[in-house]
């Protein structure tokens, strides 16, 4: 669906808030990797607990218990958005355990790809679910990118699963967020409490078999109670910028996050970067780039003359 560029208008404040978000997510690798002799299942579940705990904090501080328990009556009353939030919680799960996975086993290049994959799934949903339009600069641009991935997909004769993984576990969360329509903290809250008794059993049962991170003022530990704050916080503000902003420029603004990624991957970790992901990755940084540009003043005039000429024909 391809439509003359129209003027729209962006929060400016939001979108400062969603870049800054995905800066901080970008960076997030190095605190993975310091966790990397931690299995990645247990990083998760202390990852969910932590979470949860701090989110009952938060709320307790800001004094938002009864903004908490409408929204909670909002949702059990509402059958769609009930299982809307239970599979964001599911989706957003394996997003985080697939990611922490692949960081902590040198797989950061991957995931970047994964996190390039995104936007692009995202731009799409806006399109079909939410009737969102795409300018002609738009539509190429998600062609490069495709394109890029197509590559990389039959270089290697497999798809990425780590990137296909990543981005489509956080594309279906994003979704989700949509339907739900609860306010960040409230929805944060409701997807941590559905989780966080699995993943306490968990680290309860593993924990009994002597086999947990030893609890104390130690390293390793410090860092996994630092996990529900570096979750739930981005969350928080992923939650208000998607909320505010349209699908298309959350798509765009989720590259700085990947980029950042790729390269602490590449000069950071010393990851390997094959041709093939060069000229994979060089289809889908001139698809951002014509997507970073088709919102300009220019593109849209030069866009307008195009699709008056194509009409002619």
């Amino acid at each position: 669906m391809i439509s003359q560029n129209t003027e729209e208008r962006v929060p400016l404040g939001t979108l400062f808030t969603a870049i800054s978000l995905y800066v901080v997510w970008g960076l997030l690798p190095i605190y993975w990797k310091m966790l990397e002799t931690v299995p990645a299942l247990d990083v998760l579940a202390h990852r969910i607990v932590w979470a949860f705990f701090f989110m009952i904090g938060l709320i307790w501080a800001t004094g938002r218990g009864g903004r908490l328990w409408a929204e909670m009556k909002t949702v059990l009353a509402n059958r769609r958005k009930l299982l809307s939030l239970l599979a964001g919680s599911i989706f957003v799960s394996i997003n985080w355990l697939t990611y922490i996975w692949a960081v902590t086993n040198d797989r950061m290049v991957e995931s970047s790809l994964g996190y390039y994959i995104n936007p692009l799934l995202q731009v799409l949903l806006g399109v079909i679910v939410f009737r969102e339009r795409l300018s002609l600069w738009q539509f190429l641009a998600i062609a490069l990118a495709a394109t890029g991935v197509l590559y990389l997909t039959v270089s290697f004769g497999s798809l990425p699963m780590v990137a296909a993984l990543l981005a489509g576990s956080f594309t279906a969360y994003g979704y989700c967020k949509k339907i739900t329509g609860l306010s960040a903290v409230g929805g944060m809250t409701m997807e941590t409490a559905l989780l966080a008794p699995v993943a306490a059993t968990y680290l309860l049962i593993f924990y009994a078999q002597g086999q947990g991170v030893p609890v104390g003022a130690n390293q390793i530990f410090m860092l996994l109670l630092g996990t529900g704050v570096i979750t739930a916080v981005p969350l928080i503000i992923f939650a208000h910028s998607i909320n505010r902003l349209p699908m298309t420029v959350i798509g765009l603004v989720q590259f700085v996050s990947p980029t950042m990624t790729l390269l602490l991957g590449i000069f950071a970790y010393h990851e390997a970067f094959s041709r093939q992901h060069f000229i994979a990755f060089s289809f889908i940084w001139s698809g951002c780039a014509l997507f970073a540009l088709a919102r300009t003043a220019p593109m849209a005039r030069l866009e307008r003359g195009i699709l008056r000429r194509l009409n002619r024909a």
